[in-house]
């Protein structure tokens, strides 16, 4: 990848993929404390104040961006794929670190 070949579909496509999963985690949060019967509150404090959980967490946020990426991918926008990508892999090291460290 160029970086004098990146342009706004490319800057769109990281946005998504950086603010999906920040999205996503609240509603996955929701659908676990409905289908294993925990409170909601009682699950959102386990994500804050557990490293593992929220490593665990993270990454299951992180799959609708693969939604994003084929939607992209199969309309030839190959730029906002891109980015899409770029901006999920931009997670990588945080979940690394809190699942080792």
């Amino acid at each position: 990848m160029n970086v004098r070949n990146w342009n706004k579909k490319h800057t769109f496509g990281l946005l998504i993929g950086v603010l999906s999963p920040l999205v996503m985690i609240p509603l996955i949060l929701f659908v676990v404390s409905k289908t294993q019967n925990f409170y909601f509150e009682q699950l959102w404090f386990k994500f804050m104040h557990n490293d593992a959980a929220q490593g665990k967490m993270i990454s299951l946020s992180i799959i609708p961006n693969l939604i994003w990426f084929y939607w992209n991918l199969n309309r030839e926008r190959y730029n906002f794929a891109m980015g899409v990508i770029v901006g999920s892999a931009l997670y990588l090291p945080y979940i690394l670190y809190l699942t080792f460290f």
